[in-house]
């Protein structure tokens, strides 16, 4: 309640809702990261979002909530490569870390990770979501006015490399080198916008194709990131949901294609082989980083993606096609 009144408030102070309104505020699931909302309005409901300090996970994991600007940023930088593809905002108050954005009916626009869980595996939204991706990365790559606007490697440390590929080297000392130097790379690599969590539980599928959510992490990086983060939730979801192996396989090769077909301000090959190791090493955070799958949840599960992930991590997998091709072997070995 007091979270709702102080957004309210906001919205008030700042011309968004007029001053004698009673708006009604409902709490949407899923925020690990964020407050958010559906907000009714006479013209139809809106999505309100306000980032928190400490974020909703076991570890002790805080973050700056200035990234909510940052967000919108992406947001409106990301809009304008692939259009209906990211939500419109609509209203942003920086002081408050909030913004508004375009609301999207669940009745329309399925959550891409409960399709994925209850085996309705569409490849060509996988490869659709590829298309989207490398769009924006496209779009943005080279461009010293995106990039101006989104120094924000320190944040992109402490919500992506510090947690996944740090904390992993921690837990793996003898996969320190690897892990260290990997996140090091990827630390100092300017190429493009990047989103930070492709991940199906930000990804909509509405009836115009995928729609892209939640750019907490948004950065001007390395987007074989982007790439590697998504690609590890399809391979996830095979040791998940091993009935649906088969389908989860056949996303993650939809997904390669629909994004190396428009890579085109770098060699495919190149960004392919820095996305390999990436992919690897976020399967191995997936189990013993800061942000474990929720889904993974037997020792026998944790176990399976723990060993293949260090064997793969290990052996540098030199590409996508081949570090998929380990991950099915191991699957069938199992």
């Amino acid at each position: 309640m007091e979270a709702t009144q102080e957004i309210v408030e906001a919205l008030r102070a700042g011309g968004f809702l007029p001053p004698g309104a009673e708006p009604r505020l409902r709490p949407l699931a899923g925020g690990v990261s964020s407050d958010v909302f559906r907000l009714d309005l006479p013209d139809g409901p809106v999505c309100v979002k306000r980032a928190l300090a400490k974020l909703r996970v076991a570890a002790d994991w805080r973050a700056p909530v200035e990234r909510s600007h940052y967000e919108v940023e992406w947001l409106k930088a990301a809009r304008a490569f692939a259009g209906e593809a990211v939500p419109q905002v609509l209203y942003e108050d920086e002081a408050a870390n909030l913004f508004v954005m375009s609301f999207y009916d669940p009745a329309t626009h399925s959550v891409w990770k409960s399709d994925l869980a209850a085996g309705r595996v569409d490849a060509g939204l996988a490869g659709a979501v590829g298309w989207m991706v490398a769009a924006i990365h496209a779009g943005a790559a080279g461009d010293p006015a995106v990039a101006a606007r989104f120094r924000t490697t320190g944040m992109f440390e402490d919500l992506r490399l510090a947690p996944f590929l740090r904390r992993c080297a921690e837990v793996h000392p003898d996969l320190s080198g690897r892990l260290v130097a990997l996140a090091d790379r990827t630390a100092a690599a300017r190429i493009t916008l990047v989103h930070g969590d492709v991940s199906p539980k930000n990804i909509l599928h509405g009836p115009h194709g995928p729609v892209l959510l939640d750019a907490e992490c948004a950065w001007y990086g390395d987007p074989a990131f982007d790439l590697a983060f998504c690609s590890a939730h399809l391979l996830l979801k095979a040791v998940w949901k091993p009935a649906h192996r088969a389908a989860y396989l056949g996303a993650y090769d939809a997904l390669q294609r629909g994004y190396l077909a428009g890579v085109d301000w770098e060699s495919p090959g190149a960004l392919d082989a820095r996305a390999a190791p990436l992919t690897a090493a976020i399967l191995l955070a997936r189990v013993d980083g800061k942000s474990p799958a929720d889904y993974l949840q037997t020792p026998e599960d944790k176990g399976f993606v723990r060993g293949v992930a260090r064997r793969l991590v290990a052996q540098e997998t030199p590409s996508m096609a081949a570090l998929a091709g380990a991950w099915k072997e191991a699957l069938e070995a199992r």
